[in-house]
């Protein structure tokens, strides 16, 4: 189980630096539906681009710490899953989105208790490892 967190944890981080430079770069273009949502859309949409892919280089850092950090790990996940709750929230106030959205909502709220359940996995196996060496001295 500590191997599937590190890999979970960079791949994580990966794709949250590459999609938030995607919005970055394309501004509204990045956004399905999106269209022609006028110059302050596009200025929040690459404003939100670039926190994201600061969101990601946070899981890359997690993924290089050994062990990893549970509690980061949680804390990032918490934030992701406040992401699916929010679009959950736009979905009850303005109803469904472009489909594409609606994956990506899926995703926010099912991943992060995978998350949850995996945090304290490496620390777990650290730990187990300690025990046994102490105990076979």
């Amino acid at each position: 189980m500590a191997s599937a967190l590190r890999t979970l944890t960079r791949l994580m981080g990966w794709a949250c630096v590459m999609i938030g430079l995607f919005h970055v770069a394309l501004g509204n273009a990045a956004i399905p539906g999106a269209g022609s949502a006028g110059a302050t859309v596009d200025s929040w949409g690459r404003f939100m681009g670039a926190c994201f892919a600061g969101y990601g280089l946070a899981w890359l850092w997690a993924a290089r710490q050994r062990p990893i950090p549970a509690r980061t790990v949680r804390w990032l996940a918490g934030v992701f899953l406040l992401g699916g709750v929010g679009r959950l929230l736009s979905l009850a106030v303005h109803g469904w989105p472009q489909g594409f959205q609606v994956a990506l909502t899926a995703v926010e709220l099912a991943l992060p208790p995978v998350f949850f359940w995996l945090s304290d996995a490496e620390e777990r196996s650290l730990r187990t490892e300690a025990d046994a060496v102490a105990v076979g001295r």
